[in-house]
Formats: C-alpha cells, sequence, structure tokens
C-alpha cells in the first residue's frame, strides 16, 4: 500500500487526482486556465466538489476554450446558470469570462500565460519539505504577490489562497508530504 497524503482519504476520484495530477508541472497554457477556473469556482467549497462537476464543467465551457470562453454572450451565461451540473455562481461564471479576456492579454504581454506564471518561481517548483498536513499553508508571501499582480490584469476570484492551491495543483509547488510516495517522484 503506498503512503499517501492525507487529505485524499480513499475516494477513487480524490485519491486518483492526488496520485495523477497534484502537483504535477503543468506548462500548458490550455490546462493552466482550466485549473484557475476550477480553483475560481472551489472558491469557499471543498475541491472534492469541483472534482466530481468537472466533466460537467469542461462540457459546459467548451472544454476550458477560453478563447471561445472570452467571447460568451449573455444567452451563453443564461444557460450556465441553469446547468446543475456546474456550481452555478453568478459572479464566478461572470468572472470566468472576464478572466479568459484577462489571460489573453497576459499571453500578448508575455508570449504565453505559462511563462508569465511561472516567471514567479523561476521556472522550478519550489519544493516544500512537510512533514505533516498541518504545515502546509494555506497562503504564502508569493501568493499574496502573484494575487495582486493577477487582480492589477483585471483578473477576479484570485485571492491569496485560490492562487496557492493553484499553484500547489500546477506544480509550481511541490506539497506533497514528504513521505508520501508522489513527494520525489514530482
Amino acid at each position: 500500500m503506498k503512503n499517501r497524503c492525507s487529505w485524499c482519504g480513499e475516494d477513487p476520484l480524490y485519491v486518483a487526482y492526488h496520485d495523477e495530477e497534484w502537483g504535477v508541472p503543468l506548462k500548458d497554457d490550455h490546462a493552466l486556465f482550466e485549473f484557475l477556473i476550477l480553483e475560481t469556482f472551489q472558491a469557499g467549497l471543498s475541491w472534492i466538489t469541483v472534482l466530481r462537476k468537472r466533466e460537467n464543467f469542461r462540457k459546459a465551457f467548451d472544454n476550458f476554450d477560453y478563447k471561445k470562453i472570452a467571447k460568451y454572450t449573455q444567452e451563453k451565461i443564461d444557460s450556465l446558470l441553469l446547468d446543475a451540473g456546474i456550481i452555478r455562481n453568478k459572479l464566478k461564471v461572470h468572472a470566468t469570462i472576464t478572466n479568459a479576456q484577462a489571460f489573453m492579454e497576459v499571453q500578448k504581454e508575455f508570449g504565453s500565460f505559462s511563462d508569465y506564471i511561472w516567471g514567479f518561481v523561476d521556472g522550478k517548483p519550489i519544493k516544500n519539505k512537510t512533514k505533516d498536513l498541518s504545515e502546509t499553508p494555506v497562503n504564502t508571501t508569493l501568493s499574496d504577490t502573484i494575487s495582486t499582480d493577477l487582480k492589477e490584469r483585471g483578473f477576479k476570484f484570485v485571492g491569496s489562497t485560490v492562487i496557492y492551491a493553484h499553484m500547489q495543483a500546477t506544480g509550481m509547488v511541490n506539497d506533497h508530504v514528504m513521505d508520501c510516495y508522489r513527494y520525489n517522484e514530482v
């Protein structure tokens, strides 16, 4: 039996996410956008709630095609707000459109969103050395800095805690506990 971070418990969906995705460095803009949007919808909720709705989010939001999302009409917004398969939060739906537009502006300025966001860690993951889940922060000075910069660029629902969760999910920071089998793999 593999030793894992305690937060994933035994739910097969959570275990698969922990084993296959969480903390793996992502540099693909499409994948980074998906995680950014999923993290914004997670704000105030549990991550397992979002994971269970992830496929519905992909269908509802055109597979997270930020170019399409940036052009969503009121008719599309209304249909999203009626879609029971996703989290129907009006502010977060509107923020997704705003974030798609801001995302493309960052791409224009930096060449890619990946170059922009990974620039905050000099292109290399931060490898924390935590022994217990209780030592894992929910935000840091760096996530504060990134959050502030994103907000200045027009992004919404990107508070420091959301951004730190994004950093963990996309491998900018390795927060697997040291005795987790994934700690040295990612």
